[in-house]
């Protein structure tokens, strides 16, 4: 495959060495291919994912310097004249066990106490291949509101799509939060069981984020919509930093933004639990 032979030698190019060894499919992946190639994890797409490969590559290297929690080292990205790819160091991941969960736990507490003063990023990233806006804004609820789910929203009603009383959701999400707004903290993004494993040693590993600065609540929540995540996951978190009043509550109106983009990537079913959703926290205004 041409593609492989010049992404190695774009390896050799970023390392000094070339990979040895013969590639091999490694799967997972529902967007695009992965190999394994020596040391190297590849990952490789259509030209029109180059600009989402470097932006995953910025967001694993942010993570990386909060040094916090691990995950894989960035080597390069690019393109190919057919394919994007990026190439990261190939880690030997398997499953959680409870003491690797204690530690992802605690160390995603540590992750969430990096901040900055406003809410977004540096750049705008994707929510898996849906764009993602981050613009630095102030206020938190704003932010959420306009460049989460109303930017969804729209998204969806692009394709036909509109849901029934999410103007009135977007106008009262001030109801959702009865205390001072959240510092902004440096977020994964994406974190669902599918994007966290640990190494053989029991170090936890984090993939494919989606970073910008949020409400930490924001990625706690989304590790309770497909589960996955431990009890004594929460238990660290919480001994080392207590979630405030309330995030019960948010914790669907925080889903709701994954939901909706599911329901963008792939309709179906998504769609009514997107609705389902909407009701009811409509109801719990």
């Amino acid at each position: 495959m041409k593609t492989l032979d010049d992404i190695r030698d774009a390896i050799h190019g970023a390392t000094g060495s070339l990979p040895e060894g013969l590639p091999r499919p490694v799967g997972g992946g529902c967007i695009n291919e992965t190999y394994r190639l020596g040391a190297f994890f590849v990952k490789i797409g259509a030209p029109s994912q180059s600009l989402m490969f470097s932006r995953e590559r910025l967001g694993l290297d942010a993570l990386a310097r909060s040094r916090t929690v691990r995950v894989p080292e960035t080597v390069c990205c690019g393109t190919t004249p057919n394919h994007a790819y990026l190439v990261l160091e190939f880690l030997p991941l398997q499953a959680h066990t409870i003491n690797s969960h204690e530690t992802l736990g605690r160390q995603l507490a540590s992750l969430h106490r990096c901040s900055q003063e406003k809410f977004g990023w540096v750049v705008d990233n994707f929510i898996g291949s849906t764009p993602q806006p981050n613009p630095t804004c102030e206020s938190w609820i704003q932010f959420y509101r306009e460049h989460r789910l109303r930017h969804l929203l729209e998204l969806s009603a692009r394709d036909g799509h509109r849901f029934r009383q999410a103007d009135r959701l977007l106008d009262n999400l001030e109801s959702f939060f009865d205390q001072d707004e959240p510092q902004p903290s440096l977020l994964h993004g994406d974190l669902w069981s599918g994007n966290a494993a640990a190494l053989a040693a029991g170090t936890p590993v984090l993939f494919d984020p989606a970073v910008y600065f949020g409400d930490r609540e924001a990625d706690l929540a989304m590790t309770r919509l497909f589960g996955g995540f431990s009890t004594p996951f929460y238990h660290a978190y919480q001994e080392a930093w207590p979630l405030p009043p309330g995030h019960r509550l948010r914790r669907d109106l925080y889903n709701l933004y994954h939901i909706l983009n599911h329901a963008i990537l792939f309709g179906g079913s998504y769609r009514h639990q997107a609705q389902g959703m909407i009701d009811s926290l409509v109801a719990a205004l």
